[in-house]
């Protein structure tokens, strides 16, 4: 297994993340990352590429399409023992992502203020965020997927050992992505369905 040389960080929680882009960045690693994530490890010292730096194309339509690129995807879903996988990335310019650190838009804590419209809701419907995390966890033969802070040490403790993640590891932290998304994808769910179409003035005008 290849040492781990290129992760992508793309946080809403961002505690402990300058300690653990330190450690990644000191055993050699590049760091993609969007936005207010990558501001903060910027001011900490901590190098980072932008994710439209290495994808060729900016960030649009108001930060709705970030990562949602063949570069990332590819990078992240090719199988790195699939010689036809490798000829692909190779015609088409495509490096590895060996690691994703990301955590999902806040839907919940949105939902939670009373003062929420269906508006606010949907800016706040990860697509991009859950996209990464199912690519990275569908490819945990290859790739490291992080959710959750607490996963930082055996991740930085493993890699110092080998340069990369043990299997099982990568297994256990694909399985906990899983869990995520469909418990997020069930809570928007829920909060959709008690939406009132016929009173809810975002469908004002509607025939």
């Amino acid at each position: 297994m290849k040492k781990i040389e290129r992760a992508l960080i793309s946080l809403t929680d961002k505690s402990g993340i300058e300690d653990f882009a330190r450690e990644l960045e000191a055993l050699g690693v590049d760091i993609l990352s969007t936005g207010g994530t990558a501001k903060k490890m910027r001011e900490n010292g901590i190098a980072v590429k932008d994710v439209s730096e290495f994808t060729g194309f900016p960030e649009m339509l108001d930060g709705r399409v970030k990562t949602l690129h063949p570069k990332v995807h590819g990078g992240i879903l090719n199988q790195r023992e699939n010689a036809d996988h490798q000829r692909q990335c190779a015609e088409y310019g495509i490096q590895n992502v060996d690691l994703v650190a990301v955590n999902l838009y806040a839907f919940e804590k949105t939902v939670a203020d009373p003062n929420c419209t269906l508006g606010d809701a949907i800016e706040n419907i990860d697509i991009g965020g859950p996209t990464m995390l199912r690519s990275s966890a569908k490819n945990f033969r290859d790739v490291t997927v992080i959710v959750d802070p607490a996963d930082y040490p055996q991740v930085l403790k493993e890699m110092k050992e080998t340069g990369n993640t043990t299997l099982k590891t990568r297994f256990r932290l694909a399985a906990k992505v899983f869990a995520l998304t469909a418990q997020y994808d069930t809570t928007i769910s829920a909060w959709l369905e008690k939406v009132d179409v016929d009173a809810n003035p975002y469908f004002a005008g509607e025939e």
